[in-house]
Parts: structure tokens; C-alpha cells; sequence
């Protein structure tokens, strides 16, 4: 996969972009403007930029900071874009050509769109009986078209399209299972990574962001997630990691703890965000976890 030394993210509420310099390397800039309510509304069906203009300004605010020579750039986009599954297979052929037919076919019945006009990224993993997995992401060209053209507006392009919760993953555990639960504006995501496997990916919209939203719903929509990984894996999880729920993380943290009986903490306290050196350090704690995940992306 390319990695840009230059991330861009396009969250509901806000667009931020940071410069690296390297695979791994220093935080050379960080830049965030807020965006009007409603300019992006995350969908994985309908259109999602409901005020191009607005969008198109902020993004030539922080690439003007960050990124003025126009460089290629990884684009981070909300997750309700990009549909994520995690899909049992015998085998799967090498050939990208031949293994992409295949894909479409089993997410013909799975995603609310016509496969044939998405945009399909794979992965291969090994699963709990050593069988193969692969984790797919997939996502209408449309809508990814209009991500794209914001930033081609101002003289950029994306090497790379990924949704934010992906982009954060490896700031957390390699050990163990971790659930990280992510709020992002009105969406919610719910991950459970167990080592280098992706086990749980869902992604829904609630009623209200954090300063509004109560702790019984977002214990609602994780228990699903976490019920299907003690099935599937036989096991329990060993900790969370929560992001995006501001000065209310607190409350939220302590929910969920009382209610799993597991240890709660906050993203900056993952093994990855941990690791980060100096100012790359300070963008988790103010919901930049994205940000600082795409730059470990590239360790590897």
C-alpha cells in the first residue's frame, strides 16, 4: 500500500491534516478547521457532501499549513463509507483480476448498493481454526469520487482512501483482544482486534453526539459486537479503548467497565499512542487518533 507522508481526514464534524517526515516518523504539522453542521453527512448510499464549498475552504486552510505543494495525500473518510467484512474463505486466488469477481459475488446480498459500481480492497488474515479470512472493504466509486474531487480541487490527490476508525487500528494492542469503541460526530464504530487480526467491525449512526448521547445506548449498540466475538472466538475480551467522547469519557468508560468487568481506559493509554514521541503524542487525546494511526500504518 502507498503511504503518503501526508494524511488528510474528512470527518463529519471538522477536516484535519498532518505531515510526516517518513515511514514512522516526526510530526512535522497538524492543522484542523470545524466544519458548518450538515456539510458532511456520512452515508454509505446517498450523497455525503452537502456543502462543497464550505468543505473545499477548510481543506484549503489546513493544506495550507500542512501540505502547500499539493502532495499526494492518504484520505481519510467517515466510516460509514466504507463498508467493512471480515469473510471466511477456502481459498481465494492470488490474482487480484480473479479474486475480485469472487468478492463482489459473496457482498452482492451484504451491502445496500450495486457491487459492480464499488470500490473493493481486501486483506488476507488467519482465523481462529487457522482457516483463511479476508477482511474486505468496499465502497460506492460515487461516493469516494466525491472525497476525492474536494481535495483534486485544490491542486492534491489521494494515493490512498481509507476510513478513519481503519486508520487508527494499529495504535492499539498487539496482545490480547482489545475492543475499542470510537465516536466520531453521530457515529459510532465498534472494533475488537485480537493481535494482527481485525474479529469485529460495526459501524452505526446514533441520535446525538457525545455532550447529548447516553451511556445505555452506546452499551447497546457494543454489546452485539462483543456477544459475537465470545461466540466465534470462545474467549473473552481483555480490555477497551475509548476515543471521541470528550469530557464525558469518564462516564462512558465506567459504564462499559462495570459492565464487562474489563479494564477501561482511554485511547492514549493503547500500547501505540504510548509509543508516540512529542507533539504526535498530543493529536489522540483531542480526537486525532486517525491521524497518528495512519502514521503507523507504515511501519511495516
Amino acid at each position: 500500500m502507498p503511504h503518503p507522508s501526508v494524511v488528510v481526514e474528512i470527518g463529519g464534524p471538522y477536516v484535519a491534516a498532518a505531515r510526516w517526515a517518513g515511514k514512522g516518523g516526526h510530526l512535522e504539522g497538524v492543522a484542523v478547521e470545524s466544519l458548518p453542521a450538515g456539510a458532511v453527512m456520512p452515508s454509505p448510499v446517498e450523497a455525503n457532501v452537502t456543502q462543497p464549498d464550505a468543505v473545499r475552504s477548510a481543506l484549503r486552510k489546513v493544506l495550507s499549513k500542512v501540505a502547500p505543494g499539493g502532495a499526494p495525500v492518504a484520505l481519510l473518510v467517515p466510516d460509514p463509507v466504507v463498508r467493512v467484512f471480515i469473510l471466511p474463505f477456502d481459498t481465494l486466488p492470488r490474482r487480484a483480476s480473479d479474486a475480485l469477481p469472487l468478492l463482489r459475488w459473496r457482498l452482492k446480498k451484504s451491502v445496500p448498493f450495486d457491487v459492480d459500481e464499488t470500490v473493493v480492497s481486501w486483506m488476507r488474515q488467519a482465523g481462529r481454526d487457522g482457516g483463511l479470512e479476508v477482511v474486505t472493504a468496499v465502497a460506492r466509486q460515487p461516493i469516494v469520487r466525491e472525497y476525492e474531487s474536494l481535495i483534486e480541487a485544490l491542486g492534491a490527490r489521494a494515493g490512498v482512501v481509507m476510513s478513519s476508525t481503519l486508520a487508527a487500528l494499529p495504535l492499539l494492542e498487539e496482545r490480547g483482544a482489545t475492543l475499542l469503541v470510537r465516536l466520531c460526530g453521530k457515529i459510532l464504530t465498534t472494533v475488537v482486534v485480537r493481535g494482527a487480526n481485525l474479529c469485529v467491525y460495526r459501524s452505526t449512526e446514533v441520535r446525538s453526539d457525545a455532550a447529548a448521547l447516553e451511556p445505555q445506548t452506546m452499551l447497546d449498540e457494543v454489546f452485539p459486537a462483543v456477544a459475537y466475538y465470545q461466540d466465534s472466538w470462545d474467549e473473552t475480551i481483555d480490555r477497551a479503548r475509548l476515543s471521541g467522547f470528550g469530557d464525558r469519557e469518564a462516564l462512558f468508560g465506567t459504564a462499559l467497565g462495570d459492565e464487562m468487568k474489563i479494564p477501561v481506559g482511554p485511547m492514549t493509554e493503547a500500547e501505540g499512542s504510548r509509543g508516540l514521541e512529542g507533539p504526535a503524542k498530543d493529536l489522540v487525546p483531542h480526537g486525532l487518533d486517525a491521524l497518528a494511526g495512519w502514521m503507523m500504518n507504515g511501519k511495516s
